[in-house]
């Protein structure tokens, strides 16, 4: 299932390499893109909004959604 996450907080490069890495991890994700400007990542994932929220919170930034 894709999913469209909304994040807050993320303002260069480095913080995108930190939400894709921490997405990237969890078993259940097979792929990742991060986009800075639009502050959302797209995930093709099994996991839970739960999990997929929670990984992102624990590196510091803000889930407004996920669609």
């Amino acid at each position: 299932m894709k999913k469209k996450i909304l994040i807050e907080g993320m303002k260069c490069n480095h913080c995108v390499g930190h939400v894709k890495n921490a997405l990237e991890e969890l078993k259940g994700v097979t792929s990742v893109e991060v986009n800075l400007e639009e502050k959302y990542a797209l995930v093709e994932t099994t996991e839970n909004n739960d999990v997929l929220k929670n990984a992102i919170e624990d590196e510091g930034y803000d889930v407004l959604e996920i669609e």
